[in-house]
């Protein structure tokens, strides 16, 4: 199963505060393993609200928000897509992560193509199929 592990914002994150060296050796080190246990498919941090738009949709109308916005406990400073067998051993490999300043972590499961049931025809799946392959040619060409 995959699942997104979101870090949630921090006053200090808000404010464009940036890790320590310490923090980075020991996020790095950590990045590594869950990489080389082939658990780590995606992650990165996210700059501060202050730099992101929201588009708000209201029927035919879109509106733009700029950042920053105001509900802290609401907005993510980084994230990471997991491969697991279970989300116990997401939790498993989540608590060894170099957090210890407050910081709250959520897991999600991501959903998958049976999980939609059968409105998931076999088009939506060959379209899912040709969306993939789009998305790793792009990630090749970065």
């Amino acid at each position: 199963m995959r699942v997104m592990v979101v870090v949630k914002a921090s006053e200090e994150s808000e404010t464009g505060v940036m890790p320590s060296e310490q923090l980075l050796a020991e996020m790095g080190k950590y990045n590594e393993e869950l990489a080389k246990a082939g658990v780590m498919l995606a992650g990165d941090g996210l700059h501060p609200s202050s730099k992101g738009k929201r588009v708000r949709f209201s029927g035919d109308q879109k509106t733009v928000i700029d950042g920053p916005f105001a509900e802290t406990k609401e907005l993510i400073a980084g994230y990471w897509i997991w491969q697991v067998r279970s989300m116990d051993e997401a939790v498993e490999w989540l608590k060894r992560a170099p957090f210890g300043g407050g910081e709250e972590v959520e897991i999600r499961p991501v959903f998958e193509a049976e999980d939609f049931g059968d409105e998931f025809t076999a088009e939506f799946r060959e379209q899912e199929d040709r969306v993939r392959v789009l998305e790793e040619q792009n990630q090749a060409g970065n």
